[in-house]
């Protein structure tokens, strides 16, 4: 009876090993496709997380491109400024200097006095200037400096402008009463762009539309240059 019980015990203890070692086989199997999966899926999304951060990496660059630029034109604008405060400064010093001279003379010989010269009003410069405001003729005095320094597009420029804190009408009535060739400014921008980088043809007109310019005049600027 003893002999019985132990062979159906081993039997028994026998099957359940199997049984044990069948289960972590299942075990094993069952969760080595999941791992896999899990791991493609891990590549794809780094994948996808290298392509946005090209991608923002491209936006930061451009936009690096128009800081750069704005601070470039503010940095001409303060030569200009500085250029005509020393031109009114030797102006001024040139007219005292004329004065005195001309004070010196008077001691040595007085002469008469000469009838002094009806005055003759000043032709206007630009007959829709003077239905200007103050601060849209300020505007119209910035976008012709900007558009002495570099190129802009009509949008580009009014942008610019809101940025230096006048409001979008003052900046709009000012861009628009210089009738600028923007096809000229585009042609011009795209040759800056060339003389710093190179550019495939789409790639040039995408830019400059970037920068404001319409799809016509992107295109002829791009021509222009000969690309």
């Amino acid at each position: 009876m003893h002999k019985a019980n132990r062979q159906t015990l081993a039997v028994s203890g026998a099957l359940a090993s199997l049984l044990f070692l069948g289960g972590c086989g299942a075990e094993e199997a069952s969760t080595t496709t999941p791992a896999a999966t899990a791991t493609q899926d891990t590549a794809e999304a780094d994948e996808r997380v290298a392509d946005a951060e090209a991608k923002a990496t491209e936006a930061e660059d451009r936009a690096t491109e128009a800081e750069q630029r704005a601070e470039e034109a503010e940095e001409r604008i303060a030569e200009l400024e500085a250029e005509a405060e020393a031109k009114a400064d030797a102006e001024a010093e040139a007219e005292a200097k004329a004065a005195d001279e001309a004070e010196a003379d008077t001691e040595v010989v007085a002469e008469p006095e000469p009838e002094p010269e009806p005055e003759v009003p000043e032709p206007k410069a630009n007959s829709g200037q003077s239905s200007m405001s103050l601060s849209q003729q300020n505007a119209l005095g910035s976008a012709r400096d900007y558009l002495e320094y570099t190129a802009f597009s009509r949008t580009g420029l009014i942008e610019q402008l809101e940025f230096e804190g006048y409001s979008n009408a003052d900046a709009t009535a000012a861009v628009d009463s210089l009738n600028t060739d923007y096809n000229a400014q585009a042609a011009k921008a795209a040759q800056d762009y060339l003389d710093y980088s190179s550019f495939s043809r789409s790639g040039l007109i995408e830019q400059l539309m970037f920068e404001g310019y319409t799809a016509e005049q992107a295109t002829y600027g791009v021509d222009q240059t000969g690309l």
